[in-house]
């Protein structure tokens, strides 16, 4: 979904397109490939707008996420990340987690094709999506050990 598309849908819903929601948009369109929690992006944001506060980036992720704009991701870490919703219906892409350093890696290759096969020829039952998250040790943190 484009920019221009969701603030239409906000106007759409009722809800006021502010220069804060458009801040925060911006922001995640442009660090599409991060995977930041709420704190993280605050912080960033505040740095070239001093004038946002953390409670509105947590309105407006939550906005953004029932808006299917960007989706929340849990890495069993305690803390809530976000990303943008690439691909509306697809299966979304798997996540490679380190446990020591804790980078999160995206593996955009469909690594449950076959099993989706099998589970439907066996059960009858169609997947419509599924989440993949994969612990272990990145490359930077094997060589250090």
């Amino acid at each position: 979904m484009s920019k221009e598309m969701f603030l239409q849908q906000l106007r759409q819903k009722g809800y006021k397109v502010t220069s804060q929601r458009q801040v925060i948009l911006d922001f995640i369109a442009q660090n599409k490939g991060e995977h930041l929690s709420p704190d993280e992006i605050y912080e960033r944001i505040k740095k070239t707008n001093p004038e946002i506060g953390l409670a509105t980036v947590y309105r407006t992720l939550a906005l953004l996420c029932k808006m299917k704009f960007i989706h929340k991701l849990d890495f069993d870490d305690g803390c809530s990340r976000y990303e943008l919703n690439r691909h509306e219906g697809d299966h979304r892409h798997h996540h490679l987690i380190c446990t020591i350093c804790g980078s999160v890696t995206e593996v955009e290759e469909d690594l449950l094709d076959s099993l989706e096969e099998q589970v439907m020829r066996k059960n009858g039952f169609i997947v419509k999506d599924h989440r993949v998250k994969l612990y272990g040790y990145c490359k930077e943190c094997r060589k250090k050990q």
